[in-house]
């Protein structure tokens, strides 16, 4: 169930783009500006907006610490902010002073990315304000780009339909024709897919474009082949071009929105649609899912951006309960866990769990060993595969509850040795040491030099990631305790 709970109506022209932090939603537009709004009640942040381009800005994104919002537009500069005061801190030209189109910043590195319309990238270290690396793409203008989660490598999107992918050293490693007609947008799930049976780990990554098409694609970093990009399937819905597409935090969903002026939700694991929006007057020009909440942001050409709640407990279509929360899983019963192992292409293991009285709560439980001995499944690779599945399930909500401030904001990790830094602010001892190691004298977080670079441990906030783990580690009993209490 999505259920449309707010309309922001500021900007006075096409809204281009929007982008979450945990606390934030960023939109720009055709106006020149950037709005700046608190997830709490979608009120205005003070500062906003943001006046800064002196054209369209087409595109706006948050740093992984939330920190810093970049903007960029038409005037050929990409706008770096403090999203705490609205202070703008630093101006980017893009070295061609071509329209910059896109901008990302890197998920674990100080790089912002900015794609402009003469195929010119520029990868910029948001510490030092000096440019890092530069590129271009084989074709066409730059018009979409995304990280890779481990900030290894992204991949871009050109107006000729390539998909391109690169390392974190501006090299180019594999280039695909993708669109026929163009590619609009590319993103990248922060959750990879593991392969049990083969130890491989997937990135799946999701484009869209002028074609009418959404195509989803697995990529695969291998020592023989290296990089391969390999097609899974085709997403229907759209009757016009898809201009936008993002993955939920959890990679199990996938929003779209287009010329048709619709707004589809699909289930990634078996290609449904889940909901179809239709609220917006005009094209759909952009939309994004929020990492920290059920939130779900879609802007239009009508000039206005939709907040809509979303109701992840709900089963998917096709009978599926593959996004449901960790709690919601210990209360699945046996015939919850049914159409889950067919929904995990896992159907010959129905009869199976049902003669062993599987239920929600005791498949969370399953190990290597009762897999085993207890249900006797003699293939390793089956093993794996479902080993894998349900680790899958028990980590949906994981990044979700871990409070914002337990994190990190350097690695976006749980801390577990917590220091204070002269900037008033705790990180991770050993990431901070690496920072000051590497001969920044900056705050990480504020960008301004450190008075001093001794390191205090910060032993209350690591009792109260203490506590909360313990509140999330709660000994579970085995299903062989179950079965014989039975």
């Amino acid at each position: 169930m999505a259920t449309l709970i707010h309309t922001l109506a500021d900007h006075s022209d096409d809204v281009n783009y929007c982008a979450f932090s945990s606390s934030c939603l960023a939109t720009c537009s055709l106006d020149k500006t950037v709005r700046v709004y608190s997830l709490k009640d979608f009120t205005e942040l003070p500062y906003s907006p943001l006046r800064g381009h002196t054209y369209a800005v087409h595109c706006c994104c948050f740093s992984p610490s939330g920190q810093l919002l970049a903007s960029c537009s038409t005037d050929g500069t990409t706008l770096l902010w403090g999203s705490g005061d609205g202070r703008l801190r630093a101006v980017l030209g893009q070295p061609s002073r071509s329209p910059v189109r896109v901008c990302r910043f890197c998920p674990r590195t100080t790089h912002l990315l900015a794609g402009a319309a003469d195929g010119s990238l520029a990868l910029w270290d948001t510490q030092t304000l000096k440019l890092y690396r530069s590129g271009n793409v084989k074709d066409g203008s730059l018009v979409a780009c995304a990280f890779s989660p481990n900030g290894n490598f992204f991949v871009t999107g050109s107006s000729c339909g390539d998909l391109t992918i690169w390392d974190d050293k501006m090299r180019c490693l594999y280039n695909e024709k993708a669109h026929d007609l163009g590619v609009t947008c590319c993103d990248i799930s922060s959750q990879p897919i593991s392969d049990g049976e083969h130890g491989f780990t997937y990135f799946q990554m999701a484009s869209c474009g002028q074609d009418n098409q959404i195509k989803l694609w697995l990529i695969l970093f291998t020592d023989v082949l290296g990089v391969e990009l390999k097609y899974k399937c085709t997403l229907s819905g759209h009757s016009a071009p898809v201009l936008a597409c993002a993955f939920s935090y959890d990679g199990q969903m996938l929003v779209s929105g287009s010329v048709d002026k619709c707004v589809i939700i699909h289930e990634t694991s078996t290609a449904n649609t889940v909901h179809t929006l239709s609220q917006h007057t005009r094209y759909v020009t952009t939309c994004a899912f929020a990492p920290c909440s059920p939130l779900l942001a879609t802007g239009s050409m009508d000039k206005t951006v939709n907040i809509w709640q979303l109701d992840l407990r709900q089963p998917c279509a096709g009978n599926t309960v593959e996004n449901e929360s960790k709690m919601a899983v210990e209360d699945w019963s046996e015939d919850d866990v049914s159409a889950w192992l067919c929904a995990q292409d896992l159907a010959d293991f129905v009869e199976l769990f049902k003669m062993n009285n599987i239920d929600g709560k005791q498949l969370l439980n399953l190990t290597k060993e009762s897999l085993t001995n207890e249900l006797k499944i003699e293939s390793l690779g089956l093993r794996s595969k479902v080993l894998q599945k349900i680790e899958e399930l028990r980590m949906i909500s994981v990044p979700l509850a871990i409070p914002d401030e337990f994190l990190c904001p350097i690695t976006r990790e749980l801390m577990k040795d917590p220091v204070i830094a002269a900037d008033g602010y705790s990180y991770e001892k050993e990431a901070v040491e690496n920072w000051i190691s590497n001969k920044r004298r900056s705050s990480p977080m504020t960008n301004l030099p450190l008075t001093s670079l001794m390191l205090t441990p910060n032993r209350s906030l690591k009792m109260a990631i203490a506590r909360w783990l313990e509140t999330q580690q709660k000994p579970r009993e085995t299903t062989q305790e179950l079965t014989e209490r039975k």
